[in-house]
């Protein structure tokens, strides 16, 4: 089937007449008439009952109709996004963010990116690192910002953004919020809730197990988006990475003996063409002065 048998369908399906279907699509009418009859022939019956003063369609030229119209918008519909896309009016980014990613972070490349792309279109994907690596390899997702994947693909680029410790992070009226720094005897016996999908969270379990201490371990949190509305309820607290904090209602208190550190990088596949948007953002997050966007360089 090509689209131009499926537009002069249309164009009978519409004027009823194969004569005026023929000068509308500005072609001659034998030509048009066997384009008609190439699409009979593959779709296996007739289309029209072919009258001069009365041609109308038949039973399976009325099931078709709705179909073939629904072919023809996507097809024009593809071709005007390709056009666009050529001209630069449409900029798709398909972005693949842990969980342990705090959006407002990028906020500020995305901002100057969208000046630079007006037609600008973000596709966001959260994952944990395994889930990242797979949608990097895959195509799913052109650029990646994340703690370590643990992966050791050859094909995968890494550049450090920023290096962060990890603080208990406590809503402002929780009693350790008067406190600069605690110990990890004292927040043995408070509910301290665990992050199972952080990139860490096993290296962080084996420190609090040899301190004697048991996370919270019957919640089932999916996302530091979720722990940050808990901690905000005052309903826990949780050991997170010093970047995840930004919420006015919540403190970030220094652990002795918490000296846990993480990478948070920027991937991407080596030798995998890249959109220009993805380029771009590339360069801003590389060039940024992260002391300035992190909660721990700010006042708590």
């Amino acid at each position: 089937m090509e689209m131009q048998q499926v537009r002069y369908f249309l164009a009978v399906a519409k004027a009823l007449n194969f004569t005026q279907a023929a000068a509308d699509c500005n072609v001659p009418q034998p030509s048009l008439s066997r384009a008609i009859k190439a699409l009979e022939d593959e779709l296996g019956g007739a289309l029209f009952v072919r009258e001069r003063a009365l041609t109308h369609l038949t039973d399976l030229g009325r099931m078709m109709l709705p179909l073939l119209t629904q072919c023809h918008d996507s097809a024009v519909a593809a071709k005007s996004l390709a056009a666009s896309y050529k001209k630069g009016a449409t900029a798709p980014l398909r972005i693949a963010l842990s969980h342990t990613i705090n959006l407002a972070l990028l906020v500020p490349a995305l901002t100057e990116l969208a000046k630079a792309f007006p037609g600008l279109e973000l596709q966001f994907f959260r994952g944990d690192g395994p889930s990242i690596a797979d949608r990097l390899r895959g195509g799913g997702s052109e650029l990646a910002v994340a703690g370590p994947l643990g992966e050791s693909w050859e094909r995968l680029d890494a550049w450090p953004l920023f290096d962060e410790g990890y603080e208990l992070v406590v809503n402002k009226a929780h009693p350790l919020a008067m406190r600069n720094r605690v110990s990890l005897a004292e927040i043995a016996d408070a509910r301290l809730i665990s992050r199972p999908y952080c990139e860490q969270a096993d290296e962080l379990d084996a420190l609090l197990r040899t301190a004697g201490i048991e996370q919270k371990a019957g919640d089932h949190i999916l996302s530091d988006q979720d722990m940050l509305s808990l901690l905000e309820a005052n309903v826990g607290i949780a050991l997170m990475p010093e970047s995840a904090r930004g919420n006015v209602a919540l403190r970030g208190v220094a652990v002795d003996g918490v000296r846990l550190r993480r990478s948070v990088s920027l991937y991407a596949v080596a030798g995998r063409g890249r959109s220009a948007a993805a380029t771009g953002l590339m360069k801003l997050l590389r060039a940024a002065d992260w002391t300035t966007l992190l909660p721990a360089a700010r006042p708590a």
